[in-house]
């Protein structure tokens, strides 16, 4: 008999990718269009593994029915993992994301926002369809010789220094295992973070979300920064602390803002909301900033990645069923000592 698959969150596209590479496993998997959370988890009665998405609740109280209806895999369908309480999940469930599901798709969708806010083609778009075909306002700048920030290093990070690269941009980087070698190899410096927050003109974040970077850009940091900097935020919404950049937007000091995540997007993000008033007093100010740019955690969304997405996951959920070694299992610890090792390593 096929194991049986409590998929949550599911949406069209994630039924169609998953239905269509679930022909080579055989999965018996049923779609939830809810989230997960305490309210919900009960439906994952009488499965063998569930699926969760970014903004799925994977806490103490989850995991701990998870583990009364004997589930003993949590499958990640992302990357990004700060969703889940790992004390709680230790010795009572194990849990595998996709470490790489297309990093050309973040990377270049944090070129696109990058190129709209420089050139403003999105506010351009809306005035030539109203007849207005004046460019006052619209100003933007070269992007060669100019210098970007890259925070994080990894798989997407480094796709975007090459996108960067040939704008004809200077690049500096900060990751906390720097890889020198890629470096020497493209022109690129390591440098502290007040050194790349001072130097730059652009600023993209591709860094997990972990105390240690836990609203790093946030009023002390953004003051160190160049007037007139752009900041880009494809990774995680708690990276930026969101009040302070409304501020440093409203006053000049960062020139605008791309944000593909915001820190309380759970509730909104892959909604429709257009016939409702946005609550949410922080997220209806940024909306109407004309110097902001917001996307709705659109950036992996590319046909290559949903398919590596669903290729992955299936994978990861067979290889539990046959009870061999979890490649993408995270560790419980997720410590720098465990992403060192390269045979087994959480990051």
């Amino acid at each position: 008999m096929p194991k049986k698959v409590a998929f949550f969150d599911a949406r069209p596209y994630d039924r169609k990718s998953f239905d269509e590479v679930n022909r080579k496993f055989g999965f018996d998997i049923t779609y939830f269009e809810a989230h997960l959370n305490p309210n919900t988890v009960e439906l994952s009665a009488g499965f063998d593994a569930v699926c969760a998405f970014v903004n799925d609740t994977l806490n103490a109280e989850v995991i701990e029915h998870l583990h009364q209806h004997q589930i003993g895999l949590i499958a990640l369908r992302c990357a990004g993992y700060n969703n889940v309480d790992f004390k709680a999940a230790l010795n009572k469930v194990h849990v595998v994301r996709v470490p790489a599901y297309s990093p050309y798709a973040v990377a270049e969708h944090a070129m696109a926002l990058i190129l709209a806010l420089n050139r403003k083609t999105h506010r351009a778009f809306y005035r030539t369809r109203d007849g207005n075909f004046s460019i006052n306002g619209l100003l933007g700048f070269d992007m060669y010789g100019k210098t970007a920030g890259v925070i994080g290093t990894g798989k997407i990070g480094k796709c975007l220094i090459a996108i960067l690269k040939g704008f004809g941009m200077r690049i500096l980087a900060n990751d906390a295992y720097p890889d020198q070698k890629f470096a020497k190899a493209n022109g690129v410096e390591y440098v502290s973070l007040e050194e790349l927050y001072r130097q730059s003109d652009i600023i993209s974040l591709h860094c997990p979300l972990t105390p240690e970077t836990d609203h790093m850009i946030n009023a002390r940091t953004i003051s160190s920064m160049k007037n007139g900097v752009m900041i880009i935020n494809t990774g995680r919404g708690r990276l930026i602390h969101t009040e302070d950049l409304i501020e440093a937007l409203k006053s000049g000091k960062v020139g605008s803002a791309g944000l593909d995540v915001y820190e309380e997007e759970s509730e909104y993000f892959f909604e429709d909301f257009s016939t409702q008033v946005i609550s949410d007093d922080v997220l209806a100010r940024l909306l109407i900033l004309p110097n902001v740019l917001i996307t709705s955690h659109q950036g992996f969304f590319t046909a290559e990645a949903l398919h590596n997405i669903a290729e992955t996951t299936l994978s990861n959920i067979r290889e539990y069923f046959d009870g061999g070694y979890l490649e993408n299992e995270i560790c419980y610890k997720c410590d720098h000592d465990c992403r060192k090792n390269e045979k087994k390593r959480c990051w």
